[in-house]
């Protein structure tokens, strides 16, 4: 059971998981193969053009951004629910928790999951209209459709089934059963297999698409995986592993056997596949180092270390494999990667708090593709501090190009904020607790916020409300306080490990 213990907040909730840059111009596509989740090595690439759009699931802030990705413009959010504390009010009306996506072969629709409202939006990617709404099991997390187009399979993370969505009523026909707390599914390019990571449960289902039978049980190195991803030949299937920092790769095809574990950071979020003129490339989001880490699939061997920003998460290449696009979490934009160089090329704006990302090439047939946007509003608005040791009692000064092992954003809601937290550098699963001290030096009066345990990496992600913007600040003629990362529980206090940057 959760505890809160910050005497203002308002509300304490625990969710504990363990400058736009214009390009001059749009390069010549220079890839030579489909890219997926639906292409093959043998499809036409789809070249960069205005009529893509890349969109992110803003979790705080219950939005869908919207962005036109040949010059990296913000064009507006679909707002699907309200901000803390309306939200938490009876939910007749509205998402909540705005997390996962996906979309059709034909580029028409476009899913978002919510896990707190148990919804699947399908979403008409022309007007930006929601089209329908269907509500599945407890915590849903993410969704994709079927190469076909026929089904759309959810991963009902609170559960242990995949809850399948006929693809022209958007109603449930079936029900697969899979080990307990399904992350995601993706499919192979031949509509054979559906691939079935676990985030409870180290292993990995296998699913015959034609008649929805679980044909093979991969074992994880560990429970928790969020995120899976297939190569256009089919051949290779990629899932990260955010509790220890690894990722895995089977083979996608019979007898599906593992091929190899990389050890990539804290806090190992989403994997994608990119195939350019170079070659097929892994791009692998890794939250805890806030950085991009690029692995050949050929020979699994990293070829580039991309710096993108605070706890990266979602990642999507173009049409054509030229860019690849990443949703900063903590960092609250997107991020162009040319694909080619591995450089960043651009960034712009999104909402708060972002859990997924998808490019949808061609989602825009004919028009501007603006209507039902709006601005973001409240969700531009968000305080960034970071958290570091301690040297000689004091916060430590970081060297030029070092970045702290601990992030934490405060998106604004209003009244209160929600605060993030990416943790890392701490030991491993041991209990911790983000505190408020009345002394930068960690030296004061302890506040408790939140109890949280790392996993194995030395990492967590944790999450609680309040108004904690105008304390860590000072504002409104409050009493300045800092945050502190202190080893032990909310009554057993020790000296703090971790301390506000200033």
């Amino acid at each position: 059971m959760k505890r809160s213990f910050f005497s203002i907040v308002l509300i304490t909730m625990t969710l504990v998981m363990a400058s736009l840059i214009p390009t001059a111009s749009v390069s010549p596509p220079i890839a030579w193969a489909g890219q997926v989740p639906f292409g093959t090595p043998t499809s036409p690439d789809i070249a960069l053009s205005h009529r893509d759009r890349v969109y992110t699931a803003d979790q705080w802030s219950n939005t869908v951004t919207v962005t036109d990705p040949v010059d990296n413009k913000l064009l507006g959010a679909i707002n699907l629910g309200a901000p803390t504390p309306a939200n938490l009010n009876p939910l007749y009306t509205g998402q909540l928790l705005v997390h996962g996506m996906g979309f059709s072969p034909d580029h028409r629709t476009l899913l978002v999951v919510s896990i707190a409202s148990n919804s699947v939006a399908f979403i008409d990617t022309a007007t930006n209209t929601v089209k329908h709404v269907t509500y599945v099991g407890r915590s849903p997390h993410e969704a994709f459709y079927t190469p076909d187009g026929k089904e759309a399979w959810v991963t009902v993370r609170g559960e242990n089934y995949v809850s399948v969505l006929d693809g022209a009523t958007y109603q449930e026909k079936t029900r697969i059963t899979v080990a307990n707390g399904p992350g995601m599914t993706i499919f192979s390019p031949d509509d054979k297999y559906g691939y079935v990571c676990s985030s409870f449960t180290p292993e990995t289902d296998v699913i015959t698409v034609t008649d929805h039978k679980v044909i093979k049980r991969i074992p994880q190195a560990s429970p928790f995986c969020p995120n899976i991803a297939a190569t256009p030949d089919g051949k290779q299937v990629w899932y990260t592993l955010k509790d220890t920092g690894r990722v895995q790769v089977f083979d996608g095809q019979p007898p599906f056997s593992m091929l190899k574990t990389l050890d990539t950071g804290p806090i190992t979020n989403h994997v994608n596949i990119v195939h350019n003129a170079h070659g097929t490339f892994a791009y692998i989001t890794i939250g805890g180092l806030n950085e991009v880490k690029v692995f050949r699939t050929d020979n699994f061997a990293q070829v580039a270390t991309i710096p993108v920003g605070a706890l990266p998460h979602g990642v999507w290449p173009s049409g054509d494999g030229t860019r690849v696009y990443v949703g900063l979490e903590n960092g609250d934009n997107l991020v162009a990667i040319n694909t080619l160089t591995n450089q960043v090329v651009g960034k712009s704006p999104i909402g708060q708090g972002c859990q997924a990302i998808t490019y949808v090439p061609n989602a825009v047939p004919s028009g501007t593709g603006t209507q039902g946007l709006t601005s973001l509003g409240i969700a531009k608005q968000a305080t960034h501090l970071s958290l570091v040791p301690l040297k000689n009692g004091k916060p430590a000064k970081l060297a030029a190009g070092q970045q702290a092992p601990t992030s934490a954003s405060l998106f604004d809601q209003g009244q209160v904020q929600v605060l993030q937290a990416a943790v890392t550098g701490l030991a491993p699963k041991q209990s911790y607790v983000l505190a408020l001290s009345s002394d930068p030096n960690g030296n004061g009066t302890l506040e408790p916020l939140e109890v949280f345990t790392t996993n194995a990496a030395g990492a967590a992600i944790v999450n609680t409300v309040g108004p904690i913007r105008q304390v860590v600040l000072g504002q409104n003629n409050m009493p300045r306080r800092y945050l502190v990362i202190y080893p032990g529980t909310a009554t057993q206090h020790a000296t703090p490990v971790q301390v506000q940057a200033q």
